[in-house]
Formats: structure tokens, sequence, C-alpha cells
């Protein structure tokens, strides 16, 4: 399921933002955006995504500011020093007479005489229980604006489920009729025979041809599962641990139930029935992929 959660943290020295959105995914798949060396703790923020989440594409960005002092500025007087010399060599040299005041600010900008403050780097062993709980801040609003969207996920699959559920009983009501329609077509078949050809048809042979129909497009059992089965789908509906991979189970379970009744029933009406039931499966397939 799709969402969104931040959360900061902000001292005098110290500010540290997360952002987290979440996208659909069949998987869990984490990835962190942050500067170094923060980036290498890509694995602890998994670890504590799992926790909650166990679905959807988690994009994680965390940024980390930090107000230096006046004194955490530093010239490096060495390497300053280097350079002043080397560039008065190569001013001898090429007779350019250059002042050393005059070098100063190009030198400046060279690489080493100004480090950032705190160039030497940070714990970010130390810093991590920091940033943990300003992540575990941002997971659970993440979760909150998730679960809003299970709620109303939760209201279209018992829509769905619904709707199986009346085109299975137009099925169960018109299946007592098949095999009735059959014998009536034969019977018709029967008599044209009988007047065009003048021949005689043993009435046994009729009951047992109508008989071998009525077996073999029998889908009592198979209502009954599918049936039996949108009542589990309910019930898993509301665990209140990971269903999302025992209703796809479900979702797998009823399409095969629903093939079975549209190539045994060999009737127009329930085929159109199937076609309506495995045309709102595969929206709740869609859907239930999503689902932790």
């Amino acid at each position: 399921m799709t969402g969104y959660g931040e959360g900061r943290y902000q001292s005098d020295t110290l500010t540290v933002s997360i952002e987290l959105r979440a996208l659909n995914n069949r998987y869990l798949k984490v990835s962190v955006r942050a500067g170094e060396p923060y980036n290498l703790l890509e694995s602890e923020f998994e670890k504590v995504i799992r926790r909650s989440i166990r679905r959807g594409t988690v994009q994680v960005n965390m940024r980390l500011e930090r107000q230096y002092a006046p004194q955490d500025y530093r010239i490096n007087v060495v390497a300053l020093r280097s350079y002043l010399r080397q560039l008065q060599t190569v001013d001898e040299e090429l007779g350019l007479r250059s002042s050393a005041a005059g070098l100063i600010s190009p030198v400046l900008a060279l690489p080493g005489v100004v480090p950032e403050p705190g160039g030497t780097g940070f714990d970010v062993g130390a810093e991590w229980p920091l940033i943990e709980n300003v992540l575990e801040k941002a997971v659970e609003k993440l979760q909150a604006m998730r679960q809003e969207e299970g709620r109303a996920m939760a209201q279209e699959f018992l829509r769905l489920r619904d709707e199986i559920a009346n085109h299975l009983t137009r099925i169960r009501d018109r299946a007592p009729q098949v095999a009735d329609l059959y014998r009536d077509r034969l019977l018709d078949r029967v008599r044209k025979l009988v007047s065009e050809l003048d021949i005689q048809i043993d009435r046994s042979d009729l009951i047992k041809e109508v008989s071998i129909y009525a077996e073999r497009s029998d889908i009592a059992e198979e209502v009954v599962r599918l049936a039996s089965h949108l009542d589990q789908f309910q019930e898993i509906m509301n665990e209140a641990e990971s269903p999302g991979r025992k209703l796809e189970f479900l979702t797998q379970e009823m399409f095969r139930e629903a093939n079975t009744i549209g190539s045994k029933a060999s009737d127009v009406e329930i085929s159109r029935h199937v076609v309506e039931i495995k045309g709102t499966l595969e929206k709740i397939r869609e859907l239930v992929q999503n689902v932790e």
C-alpha cells in the first residue's frame, strides 16, 4: 500500500529529518538516500522498517544538517604555506613578481587549505540511536496512513466478494436446470430422427445419456467450495497478522474453482456468470498483492 511518513529531530547543533514514501510492491524493497557516511547505514534502516512493514517499495530520504561554531572553521596553515611556497617559486622562475598577499585569496580555494568542519569524520555508530528514533517516528506515521488506506481497501474487498457471491447464487439457481435443458434438447433431436428416419430408440438409452451428461456437468462441489472460499476470504481479512499471502493463495484457489465450473457446466448463462466472477477475481488479485 502507498503512504508517506516523516520524522524530525532538531537541537542547537544538529537537525535530522527522515521522509518515507511507500509504493505498492509484492515484496519489500528499501532504498536509502543519505549523504556520506550515513548511506552506509542502509542495512540498519531496512532492519527497522522490516519490524513493521513486509510489502512495498519504501524510499528513505534522510537529511542531516549541522550548526558549527566559529572555532570549528580552521585554516590548514601547513597546506597554505606549502601552496604559497610552490607558487612563489614558480613566480620567481617566470619573473612574474606577484605579491604573496595577492596569492592568498586563490590559494584558500585549493583542496585541503580550508577543510569542511568536522572533516575528520563523525562517529556514525554513536549517532545511530538518534537516527533510529527519528526513523521509527517516520515509520509510525507511514503505517498510520497505510492503515487508513487498508481500511478503504477492506471495504473494496468486501464489495468485490459480494459481487462474486451474487453471481455464485445465480449459478447455484441455474445449475439444476442444465440437465433438464439438455434432456429436452436431446428428446427434440430424437423425435426429429424418429419422424424422419422411422427408427426406434430405446428409452433406457436416453435415460443413460442424460444421466451421464448430468454427472459430467455436475458443479455442486465446485459451487460449495467456491462459497466456502468466499467465507474464508472474509475471515482471513480480519486476521491481525499478515493476511496478504493467505488471501493471495485463496484467490488462486477461487480462480481454479471458477474455471472448473465454467468448463463443466457447458451452459451459456452459467458461463456468463463465470466470466464476471473471473473478472472480479482479477481485480482482487491486483489489490491483494498490496496487502501485508
